[in-house]
C-alpha cells in the first residue's frame, strides 16, 4: 500500500496502520469479487490504489477546509453516496474519516450484497446500506434534504448530475462531484443552472483526477 501512503500524505491526509490494513482488506475483497460479477476493471493493486482509494480521498481536503475543519474532520457529518457502485468514493472516503455518517445507495442488489460484506469484514461503524435509484429516492421523505454531504463519483455531465445529487442535500450542506479533466467546465455549466433554478444548497465540489505522482 504503498502508494496510497505516499498519495495520502501528499493529500494531508493522516493514515494509521489500522486503516492502511482497512484498505488492503478492501482490496483483497474487490478483487475476490470481481471474479464473480463486475465490480471495476481496474483490477492491479497499483491502479486500485491510484484510481480508486486516491482518486476518492482528493475530495476530503475539499470538504475540510470548507468546514473549517483539520484532517480528518471531527464532525460527524451525515453523508450519502449516491450511485456508490463498489463503494466509491464513499468506502474509502469513511476509512480515512471514521466519524462519517455513511450511507451507500445503489441500484444493484449484488453490489449492495458486496457492500454489506466490505462494511463487515472493515468492521465500519455507522455504514448505511440503501438499494435504489436516485430519482427516486430523492423524492423521498426518508432521504430527501437529509445529508451534510453528498457524492457521487460519475460520467455524466454535471448540470445533470446536479439534478439527481443536490435533492439529499441539506440547505447548509455541500455536495461533491467526482469528474475528469473537464470539470471546470461543467462546474461552471453546472453553477448556471442551479441558480436559474433557485437553488439554495451549498457549494458543489468539482474534484479532479488526484495528481500525487
Amino acid at each position: 500500500m504503498q502508494t496510497l501512503i505516499s498519495g495520502a500524505k501528499v493529500l494531508g491526509i493522516p493514515l494509521d496502520s489500522e486503516q492502511i490494513e482497512q484498505f488492503r482488506a478492501f482490496a483483497a475483497l474487490l478483487a475476490e469479487w470481481n471474479q464473480k460479477m463486475n465490480l471495476t476493471a481496474i483490477t492491479d493493486i497499483e491502479e486500485v490504489q491510484k484510481k480508486h482509494f486516491l482518486d476518492c480521498l482528493v475530495g476530503l481536503p475539499l470538504v475540510a477546509k470548507e468546514i473549517g475543519a483539520s484532517l480528518p474532520p471531527k464532525r460527524a457529518l451525515a453523508c450519502i453516496d449516491i450511485g456508490t457502485g463498489a463503494g466509491f468514493p464513499g468506502v474509502p472516503l469513511k476509512i480515512a474519516w471514521p466519524n462519517l455518517k455513511l450511507t451507500l445507495m445503489d441500484g444493484t442488489a449484488k453490489k449492495i450484497r458486496f457492500l454489506d460484506e466490505v462494511v463487515t469484514a472493515l468492521s465500519l461503524e455507522n455504514v448505511t446500506l440503501v438499494q435504489g435509484r436516485a430519482e427516486e429516492l430523492g423524492r423521498h421523505g426518508r432521504f430527501r434534504g437529509q445529508f451534510d454531504l453528498a457524492t457521487a463519483r460519475a460520467v455524466a455531465r454535471l448540470n445533470t448530475l446536479t439534478e439527481y445529487v443536490l435533492p439529499f442535500v441539506r440547505q447548509s450542506g455541500m455536495a461533491v462531484i467526482y469528474k475528469g479533466p473537464n470539470a471546470a467546465e461543467e462546474f461552471m455549466e453546472a453553477r448556471k443552472s442551479d441558480r436559474t433554478a433557485g437553488r439554495r444548497n451549498g457549494p458543489v465540489l468539482a474534484c479532479r483526477r488526484a495528481d500525487t505522482g
